[in-house]
């Protein structure tokens, strides 16, 4: 099978290749260090499976993967982190992913995780409470999204300290749109100050940027 591997420490990139390449039906056939990266690729090749970084810089894991799905429905996308925390998850799941895995997870659990979602099985790793996938398949504990798909890349990018030109030349807006769209997302989530946007898209799990 054909996998891709997302995430933006090349380190950790390097140990999982070396673990999966150790499978003969197992191929890495790219790796991206951030979300958008990784969108593009997929415009590109078409993987089996993507193990992807939850929070990574630029486009998080969340909504590269609701993008890639978007086109590409048939793609089984692991999320990869070291949260254990039901936003993350949720995040993940709500975007299409078929897994998630911890990043301190060994090699037998990733070749798990991957042989799972392979057969159209949901995998959640074993270090988190197993119940929650079972509310998320009912449908409960699934909290509404107040941001389009839009306003959440924009607010990555603030949080990550971009201009409006630097988001707009990103996105392909104008800078006078990216500014709408920071002036809707404050008006939504009530909060005016770079300070409150940031610390509000770290806890949204939209930035690899820590607390």
């Amino acid at each position: 099978m054909k996998i891709i591997l997302a995430d933006d420490h090349k380190l950790l990139r390097d140990g999982l290749k070396n673990i999966i390449e150790q499978r003969s039906n197992m191929q890495i056939i790219a790796e991206a260090s951030n979300g958008r990266e990784v969108v593009k690729l997929c415009t590109k090749i078409t993987p089996d499976v993507i193990i992807m970084d939850v929070s990574m810089p630029d486009l998080n894991g969340v909504e590269a993967a609701r993008q890639i799905l978007k086109s590409s429905p048939e793609i089984k996308i692991i999320g990869l982190s070291m949260h254990s925390s039901k936003q993350f998850i949720r995040g993940m799941f709500k975007a299409g992913a078929f897994g998630y895995l911890l990043k301190d997870g060994d090699s037998d659990e990733l070749i798990t995780a991957i042989t799972t979602v392979m057969q159209h099985k949901r995998y959640l790793s074993k270090g988190v409470n197993q119940d929650f996938l079972n509310l998320f398949k009912k449908g409960e504990g699934i909290e509404k999204e107040p941001l389009s798909t839009r306003e959440k890349e924009v607010l990555q990018l603030i949080a990550e300290g971009k201009s409006s030109k630097i988001i707009g030349e990103k996105l392909f807006l104008s800078s006078k749109t990216v500014d709408v769209h920071r002036n809707n997302i404050m008006k939504k989530i009530d909060l005016y100050t770079i300070p409150e946007l940031t610390k509000y898209a770290i806890q949204k799990g939209l930035t690899s940027l820590e607390l």
